[in-house]
């Protein structure tokens, strides 16, 4: 692949904290108003349930919509979300076609997605994630869609611009790029990186940019 690179700004590091698996996402406030998030079934009765994902093999609104039928048809989806991708394309530095692309190869632009791990929303952001993003409602669409523009900023600035390894580390953590010294070598990420980079070049020529 040729050397692609974003431009880089400032902007504030934070840390990426992995989370267990399953379809519900639990809510915690703590006393300094900070908001907590995870996808382990806590043992304490401060924890809200704010999000109640499907039981079985299949769990959760992704891994429903991956199965054929599994969804009303909603072409609508495919253009709703563009003022938020645009607003964010321009507070982070980022082609909006580079974003929409992150979007359609992580939810297919379904605002209500939940992985079998957990992640969530448009972008899937690991409950961590979303918290350090400052994202409050991952699944509201606008908070969902910045805090994940946001978070490939952080990765582009870490990893000097490149979008490639960037895409990389969005799948597989900044760590694992680091640690390779490029594209991780899992099946996983090189099919992500593939497919994030065709949809990114495939909506660029479409808008003629």
């Amino acid at each position: 692949m040729r050397a692609l690179t974003l431009l880089a700004i400032a902007t504030l590091m934070l840390p990426l904290t992995p989370t267990g698996a399953t379809a519900d996402i639990f809510r915690f406030v703590d006393r300094q108003g900070v908001e907590h998030y995870t996808n382990v079934q806590p043992s304490a009765s401060r924890w809200q349930r704010v999000h109640r994902g499907a039981r079985g093999k299949d769990s959760g609104a992704w891994a429903r919509a991956r199965r054929r039928g599994g969804r009303a048809p909603d072409p609508g989806r495919l253009t709703r979300y563009d003022a938020y991708i645009q607003e964010a394309s321009r507070v982070y530095h980022l082609p909006s076609s580079f974003l929409r692309a992150v979007m359609r190869v992580e939810s297919n632009f379904y605002a209500d997605a939940v992985s079998r791990d957990g992640a969530m929303g448009l972008m899937q952001l690991m409950p961590g994630t979303a918290n350090s993003m400052g994202v409050v409602d991952p699944f509201d669409p606008r908070q969902n869609v910045l805090g994940g523009a946001r978070f490939l900023r952080v990765l582009a600035n870490r990893l000097k611009g490149d979008l490639v390894l960037t895409v990389a580390a969005y799948n597989a953590g900044p760590g694992a790029v680091r640690r390779y010294k490029g594209i991780p070598p899992y099946a996983e990420t090189q099919r992500y990186v593939r497919k994030v980079l065709k949809y990114y070049y495939e909506f660029r020529d479409s808008a003629g940019r």
